[in-house]
């Protein structure tokens, strides 16, 4: 920082050493080369280390005539800061950061231990299911209740967020602990149990529908017979793997629910698809088409609630 005699303020900052060096002998040049006046009688430059190990430099030039008068006083003021160690320090962290990574415990290690539980916020589904022994998250499941139960009703239910401090505390909660009591008042607000919801589902390391079926999906879709559309949704719906079917069964049933309801909630299955189609449904990679993509997860969802029956029926049905 260099305050001048003048009132002007310059701040110089950088986080590369050299360069911070270089500035400081500029500096420092500069005020060797000012022109020294007759009645000069001293020009000091004081270095200080202070206990934060940063280098002072004040600098101030005093011009006194024979007969002094405080206008003819001049003082530049140079404050650099500058940590000396500071290289070595950060050194010295490296060293210890690389030893402490290279002795750490994995996390499996970690897990068997009991030290860091398994996350369902960013697990894959399957992993989830099976640490449950289960084919469906317990979490989802909780979820679809509360909003059953208090949910139905509500005006934009899934289309409004809730506060997103509270989701996050939530998500925290659900990481950390076994049990989770969303009658809790806490909870209160029925938007942060939705949202906690799609986060689940937006977190997954792949979505609902895996990757691998995306473009599958995608052309069935565009397939102009309405019949011959809905038979190959249901067909690639039927080969999905066991907990990602039984997740989506039960969650398409839940957004049916809501579909119903769609006098009082405003919420229609072209609503729904809105929301869940770009959570549930997405390319490994996004290209260029990302907004004909997102058209199709729309009506991808949209048709498999409106075809609900159709689709998840026994084969009788």
């Amino acid at each position: 920082q260099i305050t001048t005699v003048s009132g002007n303020e310059f701040l110089l900052q950088s986080d590369i050493d050299f360069l911070i060096l270089d500035w400081f002998h500029a500096i420092k040049n500069a005020i060797d080369r000012l022109p020294k006046e007759r009645s000069c009688t001293s020009r000091n430059l004081e270095f200080k280390l202070r206990r934060s190990s940063s280098i002072e430099l004040l600098s101030s030039l005093d011009t006194e005539s024979k007969e002094p008068k405080p206008e003819h006083r001049k003082s530049l003021i140079f404050r650099l800061n500058y940590s000396a160690s500071e290289t070595n320090d950060r050194n010295r962290v490296k060293s210890r950061l690389k030893k402490f990574i290279s002795r750490r415990p994995s996390l499996k290690t970690l897990q068997e231990k009991g030290l860091i539980k398994d996350q369902i916020f960013g697990s894959h589904l399957h992993l989830v299911c099976e640490h449950e022994k289960s084919t469906v998250p317990q979490f989802v499941r909780l979820c679809i209740k509360a909003v059953e139960r208090r949910g139905l009703d509500v005006d934009g239910i899934y289309r409004v967020s809730g506060n997103l401090a509270t989701i996050q505390k939530l998500r925290f909660v659900v990481n950390q602990e076994e049990k989770l009591n969303l009658d809790d008042s806490q909870w209160e607000d029925i938007h942060v149990v939705t949202g906690a919801l799609k986060m689940f589902f937006r977190e997954l390391p792949e979505p609902l529908f895996p990757y691998c079926f995306f473009e599958q999906f995608v052309e069935a879709i565009k397939i102009q017979d309405n019949a011959t559309r809905i038979k190959s949704i249901r067909s690639l719906v039927k080969k999905l793997p066991k907990p990602n079917y039984d997740t989506m069964k039960i969650l398409f049933e839940h957004l049916k629910k809501i579909a119903a309801k769609e006098s009082v909630n405003l919420m229609s299955t072209q609503s729904l698809g809105i929301v869940f189609g770009p959570t549930l449904l997405r390319p490994e990679k996004e290209t260029g088409n990302m907004a004909v993509h997102m058209l199709y997860q729309n009506q991808i969802v949209e048709l498999m609630l409106s075809e609900y029956s159709k689709i998840f029926g026994s084969e009788e049905d």
